[in-house]
């Protein structure tokens, strides 16, 4: 599937590689699993640059309108299972 990820023209080369790196996270966790410890240090590095909760529903929407990957969900499951591979279904 072909798609663009949503990126800023205010973030930094390395800030929009981090966010990608989040993105492609959320879409392997999908496709065939993610490492949670992978996925957490992503998403971290993802709320750095994405801070106010507005910015990341707004950003998250985007790419999950492109993908269909749900970032929110992804997380939220994240945070709620203790398993070392997340899978979202």
């Amino acid at each position: 599937m072909e798609y663009q990820y949503p990126i800023s023209m205010d973030w930094s080369t390395q800030e929009v590689i981090d966010v990608i790196q989040f993105f492609e996270a959320v879409e392997k966790a999908y496709e065939k699993g993610v490492e949670r410890e992978v996925l957490l240090e992503r998403y971290r590095r993802f709320k750095k640059i994405v801070p106010g909760k507005a910015d990341e529903r707004n950003v998250c929407n985007q790419f999950e309108e492109a993908s269909g990957y749900s970032p929110y969900r992804t997380v939220k499951k994240m945070k709620e299972e203790q398993s070392p591979v997340i899978k979202v279904r």
